[in-house]
């Protein structure tokens, strides 16, 4: 049970350390569009995984805590669209990200190994267990932290 407790609670330290050093007009600056690189700017990656882990940490609570219960998906699109991710603060996404991944972490190391196989149902993917809802936080979190370091090396950044 701990690898993958301690993979995703380890997600916001690398998380910090990705936009280490960089200022609000680089955390805001957007590539061009033949860049390659993918069309958000890093502040704009910070506030989708934010709101990616707050559905990560309700779904594992509610596999945790309730029978089969759903679990519900979310428009990343129309989340970015009108949830003003232009007035959101890149400093405290990171925060929610490291603080709900650290409360998480306590509650999973405190449940027994076999509540890792405890299930629910989500509206588009089906039956998930909380190990596949914490495996899909960690690859998440992953994923997007090679769009930032892209981003940073365009800007001659590289950390």
């Amino acid at each position: 049970m701990s690898q993958i407790v301690d993979q995703y609670e380890q997600g916001a330290a690398k998380l910090k350390q990705a936009v280490q050093g960089l200022s609000e007009q680089e955390l805001r600056w957007t590539p061009p569009k033949d860049a390659g690189i993918g069309a958000w700017s890093i502040h704009q990656i910070l506030v989708h995984l934010q709101d990616a882990e707050t559905a990560f940490f309700d779904r594992v609570r509610r596999i945790v805590a309730e029978e089969n219960p759903p679990l519900l998906a979310w428009n990343e699109n129309k989340f970015a669209e009108r949830l003003s991710y232009d007035k959101q603060s890149s400093e405290d996404a990171v925060e929610l990200i490291d603080l709900m991944r650290r409360q998480l972490s306590r509650v999973l190391r405190a449940i027994p190994a076999t509540d890792l196989q405890r299930a629910g149902t989500h509206s588009e993917a089906g039956r998930q267990t909380v190990s596949d809802v914490l495996g899909k936080a960690v690859w998440y979190l992953d994923q997007h932290l090679s769009f930032i370091h892209k981003k940073r090396a365009k800007m001659g950044k590289e950390n």
